[in-house]
């Protein structure tokens, strides 16, 4: 289990680009094709009255111009990662995912 910096580093080397944003602000300007996302829970699992495995739960979305976009599959095959359910909205193609890291 890396820290959320890892997890950063690890998409923003899978997207090939910096535009990778950890709970952007309202009034920031994002480049698209992007990456955007945030902590959303805890993923543990307990044994003997212990934690025996836990890793840290974010929501992402892709955000892009192209609906067949190759990127939308390269990311499913990200570890411990899947696609919930793609949206449209102002002309831009929303992909979530959550992932476990």
């Amino acid at each position: 289990m890396g820290d959320r910096k890892d997890l950063d580093d690890m998409l923003r080397e899978t997207l090939g680009t910096n535009h990778v944003y950890f709970q952007p602000p309202e009034n920031l300007r994002m480049n698209y094709p992007c990456i955007e996302y945030s902590r959303s829970g805890n993923y543990i699992r307990h044994a003997n009255n212990k934690t025996y495995h836990h890793r840290r739960e974010y929501s992402m979305t892709y955000i892009t111009y192209d609906p067949d976009d190759p990127m939308i599959e390269t990311l499913e095959d990200l570890p411990y990662c899947s696609m919930g359910r793609p949206y449209t909205a102002e002309n831009l193609h929303h992909y979530p995912y959550t992932i476990y890291f």
